[in-house]
């Protein structure tokens, strides 16, 4: 467990004690005993292989302790569905970002973000609070751009309306195409995927316009088309890349951070903001 980090977030208190530390670090991961299995159903995306590391844990569980600590609407998944189209109009500037917390709240998803550990490559999670009828989304803003956000975030909303996360792990390895052998659920991982590319430039479009100026990619060429599609110049340049359309150096100008406008209205750990709230049973 990384307990020099969660001392240092203030997430449990330091003590000459070993008992006392050890205590609280039961406490925290809600587990009997250090040896003890750690359950926590939850869908995540991350970037590395093999088991869900420690880190990842400790981030995932200060995550739904943060989030049992929200007051939000009984969860519904008609008005989630509804509200995607009012969340895809926020993604034409970076400053709309500010109205994802509240507009979650109303929809009943309990929405929090929480610094990554240091070489957790965690991005983002689908979980569940009070027996599967309150869904969690967590966001690190690992990388801190407005293109990442929105693809993470549609892909993690895809998982709570399919209602991924709520009994077994999936876990998406963002390593091309899912494999179940890496822990991941090929069709969930490739449904959310789905998804957020879909929300963000509808693949019809991205393709046509692909077709029409390749490989003259000119700045004013990919700014126009986000303009007629309402959406911010950053996710177009960042599905190309995706896409190995543009190199990962081009147009990176627009790729705007939005971890500083996020966290102004959404409930927050990290970055030196350590909330105050009781350690909610995971």
């Amino acid at each position: 467990f990384p307990v020099r980090e969660m001392i240092r977030r203030g997430w449990i208190e330091a003590s000459e004690s070993f008992d006392i530390v050890e205590a609280q670090v039961l406490r925290f991961f809600n587990i009997p005993s250090i040896n003890a299995p750690f359950n926590m159903a939850h869908a995540a995306r991350r970037t590395n292989e093999g088991d869900i590391s420690p880190l990842q844990l400790a981030w995932l569980c200060r995550v739904k302790q943060l989030a049992g600590a929200l007051q939000v609407a009984t969860y519904s998944e008609k008005a989630l569905r509804s509200a995607i189209d009012d969340l895809r109009q926020l993604a034409t500037a970076p400053e709309e970002i500010r109205h994802v917390p509240k507009i979650m709240a109303a929809c009943g998803v309990r929405f929090v973000v929480v610094e990554p550990m240091p070489g957790s490559k965690i991005d983002g999670m689908c979980s569940w609070l009070e027996d599967g009828t309150s869904p969690v989304i967590g966001m690190s803003i690992r990388q801190d751009r407005i293109d990442n956000f929105w693809f993470v975030f549609r892909h993690e909303l895809e998982h709570v309306l399919r209602g991924d996360g709520r009994d077994n792990d999936i876990i998406d390895v963002d390593l091309g195409e899912a494999d179940a052998s890496l822990g991941a659920d090929p069709e969930a991982e490739c449904a959310a995927n789905d998804a957020a590319a879909e929300f963000l430039v509808p693949r019809a479009k991205l393709d046509n316009f692909i077709a029409r100026v390749r490989p003259l990619y000119s700045e004013q060429k990919v700014v126009n088309f986000a303009k007629v599609n309402d959406i911010h110049p950053g996710i177009v340049v960042g599905q190309l890349q995706n896409r190995g359309e543009i190199p990962y150096a081009n147009l990176r100008r627009h790729l705007v951070k939005i971890r500083h406008i996020l966290t102004l209205s959404a409930l927050t750990d990290g970055w030196g903001n350590t909330p105050q709230v009781p350690v909610i049973t995971v």
